[in-house]
């Protein structure tokens, strides 16, 4: 059974301390090195077994430490200094402001809470995002991809909106037992406890299959970046529409289809709840791909389109990354179930179910073939890419009978190489080799500030990369450690962890 209601409970903070509040609600903390070490300070015990979480940081934090801190000159000056870079960070031009857009005529004006009424606004969707373990929102590589690209387009100042859903039990936790079996536990998250805002006021109402889901809408804020999630789990719905955004990648079929109806239909009515115009409308893989269906719809009822122009209009301003190396690894949904949540669609679009599954059929598939995301994600994209060279490759191969008559080494589908995030990857002892010889910004200095780095002691780079090395061996045994302590193993039986690796 539910709780009738939940709630949190903060620390008041002293006023000197005030801006530990604006440091932790904001995302950039998870790849700004003096900001992370502010919240280290508070707490050392509370940010390591709390999960690097600022805002558990705060909460248990003793009345006492607080108003020690509110009167420690060093600790005051480091606050000061780390509010102060965040509000320049927010504030000043970056790349997109001096460079991008200036020299291509997009809309410059890009702050960090910048008008998405304005041109320029791209949407991001992802079923999930791998920021910061505090916000548990991910399972692997296609999340931590997403989170990395929001870092970086915060980072460059590209006005990028990202859209996913709030997964009130996220994704398993492993553990294994005393002999040796995997285990698997979803944990409860509070969305409030974290580093999340509701916005007041903002709900988005999708059907499915004849029942009405009600969703509302969490923000988070990484550097520039905002993240809207979409969230179910509200008293408005029955319980079988506030399961549909329990866990990630959970449930049947069925379940699944749910999800990224919410994901890419309810994801575009939020954006309008929001009143966000976006120009491009960018998918990480299949699972927003009925994204392109509502704004089909959208563009004949408002504009009084025909299927075939909303269907050019759309896929104009869309782009489709495809990650999966395999037919296996796709998103296909029966044509029962298509009919039960899209029968409706088709009908006031104008055409026939048939018609729908051709959108998510190769050519010559029986339309009794289960309808295919990423066939749908191509068909309906300007722009698609792999995320390497050799899965361009790879891509080009699955998806050439799409373009028929074009040679497969001329199908339009491109790759753009997986990157990741420098700030967040980066150790700290070789941040500082990189801070003493590029500069304190060397996350976006340019190509004549790196080559500095040619000129570092290569001995210094062995510290560095050494003492890297002692730390993560320490973090390992700290691991097995409490691990084995959590299965009742005695710490005699555990003395092999101290020389571990």
């Amino acid at each position: 059974m539910k709780a009738l209601k939940s709630f949190t409970v903060r620390p008041q903070l002293p006023a000197p301390l005030a801006a530990l509040d604006r440091l932790s609600s904001n995302l950039r903390w998870s790849w700004d090195r003096p900001t992370r070490e502010l919240f280290i300070m508070v707490d050392s015990q509370a940010w390591d077994e709390g999960g690097h979480d600022p805002r558990r940081v705060l909460a248990e934090a003793s009345t006492e430490r607080l108003l020690e801190l509110s009167t420690d000159p060093v600790f005051l000056e480091r606050l000061a200094a780390a509010d102060a870079a965040l509000s320049a960070y927010l504030d000043l031009p970056r790349w997109y402001q001096q460079v991008a857009a200036p020299n291509s005529g997009l809309n410059a004006d890009a702050p960090a809470e910048f008008d998405s009424n304005k041109a320029g606004a791209i949407a991001y969707f992802s079923p999930e995002f791998g920021i910061s373990e505090a916000v548990p929102q991910y399972s692997g590589g296609l999340g931590i991809l997403a989170g990395d690209h929001l870092k970086a387009a915060s980072d460059l100042g590209v006005p990028l909106v990202a859209i996913g859903l709030f997964y009130r039990h996220g994704y398993f936790r492993q553990s294994l037992s005393v002999d040796g079996w995997q285990q698997e536990r979803f944990p409860d998250l509070d969305p409030h406890a974290m580093a999340l805002e509701l916005c007041d006021g903002v709900r988005i109402t999708l059907d499915l299959a004849g029942e009405t889901l009600t969703a509302q809408v969490w923000k988070a804020t990484v550097g520039r970046t905002p993240l809207y999630m979409l969230d179910a789990d509200i008293p408005e719905n029955p319980e079988s529409l506030q399961l549909v955004t329990d866990r990630l990648y959970g449930g049947d079929v069925e379940h699944r289809l749910r999800q990224e109806i919410l994901l890419g239909v309810g994801g575009i009515r939020a954006l309008r709840a929001l009143g966000i115009e976006a120009e491009v409308f960018h998918t990480n893989e299949g699972h927003a791909g009925f994204l392109g269906l509502e704004r089909i719809r959208e563009h004949m009822s408002s504009d009084g389109l025909s299927f075939d122009q909303a269907l050019a209009a759309v896929r104009a301003g869309a782009v489709f990354t495809t990650h999966t190396p395999v037919p296996a690894g796709i998103d296909r949904f029966p044509r029962e179930l298509m009919e039960k949540y899209f029968g409706s669609w088709a009908a006031a679009c104008g055409i026939s179910l048939d018609q729908l599954m051709k959108l998510g059929h190769r050519p010559e598939e029986a339309t009794e073939e289960p309808f295919n995301m990423a066939v749908m994600g191509m068909r309906l994209a300007e722009r698609r890419n792999g995320v390497s060279a050799l899965h361009g490759e790879v891509s080009r191969e699955m998806f050439a009978e799409l373009w028929p008559g074009v040679p497969e080494e001329e199908t339009p589908v491109g790759s753009i190489t997986n990157g990741v995030h420098g700030a967040t990857w980066v150790s700290a002892e070789i941040a500082e080799v990189l801070s003493d010889s590029v500069g304190e910004n060397w996350q976006w200095a340019d190509a004549d500030a790196w080559q500095s780095i040619l000129t570092v002691d290569d001995q210094v780079l062995q510290d560095a990369r050494d003492a890297s090395k002692v730390r993560m061996v320490d973090h390992v045994r700290d691991r097995l450690r409490s691990h084995g302590l959590a299965q009742g193993r005695s710490s005699s039986e555990l003395e092999w962890v101290n020389t571990a690796l």
